[in-house]
C-alpha cells in the first residue's frame, strides 16, 4: 500500500483513522493517533509475516534490536486471518523480553516510572495475539495520558471508507524515511540517533513530554 499523506493540520483531528493493531507500535504510528479523535482498528484481514503485528524494535545496548512475539503457525492451505493466530508459550519469550527491556532502558530517565505498567502486559498470557496487541495499544494509550475512541472492524473491505488509512504503518520492512527530531536516548553516544523505534523508545526517554512531541510531528504526515 503507498504511503498516506495529510493535505494539512487540519486534517489528522477527524473522525476515523484506520490502523492495524500492533505490538508496542512505533512512533511514526502514535504520530498519527495521537492526533486522531477516533481509531479504527483493522482485525479482519489476513496474518502476513514480517510486520509489526508480532514485533516491534527498541535501542539496545549493541543498537536496534528486535522483540518478537512467537506464534502459532497453523497447517492449512488458506490464509489465516490475524484474528485467529495464536501466541506460542513454548519458549519463555516474556522473560526475554522483560530482560531486554531491563538492559536496555535501566538507566532511561523514565523507565522506573513506566515499567510496571508495561511488563504487567507482557506477562499476562493471552491466547491471541490481537488480544496482545490491543492491550499494548491500551497501556501506551495510558502511559502517554491519550484520549481517543478505540474501535474494531467487523468485516474486512480493502475500499472501506475511512477518513484516513494508516494500515501501511504495519510494514517492518517499509523503506519510507521520517525526519523525526531528535531526542536523547540511552546509547546514542554508541549507536547514534535511531527513529522510529517503538514508542516504548521515546516514552522511557522523554516520559510526560512524550506526548507533545508526537503531537508537534504531525507535519511528518503532511505533504
Amino acid at each position: 500500500m503507498d504511503i498516506v499523506f495529510i493535505k494539512n493540520e487540519k486534517q489528522l483531528k477527524i473522525n476515523k483513522l484506520l490502523f492495524h493493531p500492533s505490538y508496542f507500535a512505533s512512533i511514526i504510528q502514535y504520530v498519527a493517533q495521537v492526533n486522531s479523535d477516533s481509531l479504527l482498528f483493522e482485525t479482519e484481514d489476513n496474518y502476513q509475516k514480517q510486520t509489526y503485528r508480532n514485533r516491534c524494535y527498541i535501542y539496545g545496548a549493541n543498537g536496534k534490536q528486535m522483540l518478537n512475539v512467537p506464534i502459532i503457525h497453523l497447517k492449512q492451505e488458506e490464509r489465516n486471518k490475524t484474528k485467529d493466530i495464536q501466541v506460542n508459550y513454548s519458549e519463555p519469550w516474556q522473560k526475554l523480553h522483560i530482560k531486554t527491556l531491563d538492559s536496555a532502558y535501566s538507566s532511561s530517565p523514565f523507565y522506573e516510572f513506566y515499567k510496571d505498567d508495561i511488563i504487567s502486559v507482557i506477562q499476562k498470557r493471552f491466547k491471541y495475539l490481537l488480544d496482545l496487541n490491543f492491550e499494548t495499544i491500551f497501556a501506551l494509550n495510558e502511559c502517554l495520558q491519550l484520549k481517543c475512541s478505540v474501535h474494531k472492524t467487523d468485516k474486512y473491505d480493502s475500499n472501506l471508507i475511512v477518513d484516513l488509512d494508516f494500515r501501511y504503518l504495519v510494514d517492518a520492512k517499509s523503506k519510507n524515511e521520517y525526519a523525526f527530531q531528535k531526542y536523547t536516548q540511552v546509547f546514542d553516544q554508541k549507536h547514534g540517533y535511531i527513529d522510529n523505534l517503538s514508542c516504548l523508545d521515546l516514552l522511557f526517554n522523554e516520559g510526560p513530554n512524550a506526548l507533545e512531541y508526537l503531537e508537534n510531528h504531525k507535519k511528518l504526515l503532511i505533504q
